[in-house]
């Protein structure tokens, strides 16, 4: 099981270029990759994507690259020569027109914005990608790497806390079992105290109307459901596949089971016991929300 939340960095230099990647994973409920990147990465980011998804199934993953060409021949200086002639042209004949003496220099022209403009000498871009492709693939290990950790971490927290639920469930059980007749003997004094003057009322008619009340209040059917629940828990979270999904399904249902429970309940030491539970579900409910 993996986390959803996890940082990672990697570089790699290879011909003196040299890529640095930074990723950042976050929850989201698909996968969703966000790239920051240089110009020369943007031809990149189909494959970016492709490799990025063969190894991360699920999360908001941001990537950011940068690029460093240390190589001697890396930059250029490109000439304007049409501007530089042109200006150099408009200046003597300025020159003329005041009849001026001084000479026209050097700095004259160095005035002028962008005559001489630095460029970046064009790179093969498979050399750029080999050196990115190799830094992502790092980056992206050992941000699966402190993914792993961080589930780890889940699972332990995440099976205290089944099991916190499944004694609350035994204790459940067995104040569960007084509850049908409590709602019984609920119903014969209320109907008793309703009927106290009326002659003619059938006892065994009373007495069959309360059985079928207390059955209503039965919660058996629901705690065996929840244990169900709670072996497949134990299941998912042992598997190697990315479960955030199934999880989060899973405690709908837990949800379901002990909200009818809470609504059937004839005692008050019993809607405290499914108050705890629920609270502890809701925990968990927060913690699988980063899982992978």
């Amino acid at each position: 099981m993996k986390s959803m939340t996890a940082y990672a960095e990697a570089s790699c230099t290879e011909n003196q270029i040299m890529a640095e990647i930074v990723i950042r994973s976050y929850n989201s409920r698909y996968i969703d990759l966000a790239l920051h990147a240089p110009e020369s990465c943007v031809r990149f980011e189909d494959r970016i994507k492709k490799l990025v998804t063969k190894k991360i199934v699920r999360g908001r993953i941001e990537i950011r690259i940068s690029l460093k060409d240390e190589r001697e021949d890396a930059v250029e200086f490109q000439i304007d020569e049409k501007k530089a002639k042109a200006y150099l042209k408009a200046l003597h004949k300025l020159k003329d027109f005041l009849s001026l003496q001084s000479e026209i220099r050097m700095d004259h022209l160095l005035n002028i914005k962008d005559i001489i403009k630095l460029e970046g000498k064009k790179t093969d871009p498979e050399l750029v990608w080999g050196v990115v492709e190799k830094a992502l693939n790092q980056a992206v290990d050992t941000l699966n790497l402190m993914r792993d950790k961080e589930g780890r971490n889940l699972v332990e927290d995440l099976t205290a806390r089944m099991l916190f639920i499944e004694k609350k469930l035994n204790t459940i059980e067995e104040q569960a079992e007084t509850v049908p007749e409590i709602y019984r003997q609920r119903l014969i004094k209320r109907i008793a105290a309703l009927t106290s003057n009326v002659d003619g009322l059938d006892p065994v008619r009373l007495s069959q109307e309360a059985a079928i009340l207390a059955d209503k209040s039965d919660i058996s059917e629901e705690i065996v459901r929840s244990r169900s629940h709670i072996k497949q828990f134990r299941e998912i979270i042992s598997t190697d596949e990315p479960v955030g999904r199934k999880l989060n399904f899973l405690i709908q249902e837990f949800n379901r089971e002990f909200n009818t429970m809470g609504s059937k309940a004839g005692k008050v030491e019993l809607s405290h016991i499914i108050v705890d539970v629920k609270s502890e579900l809701e925990k968990i409910r927060e913690q699988i929300q980063n899982i992978e």
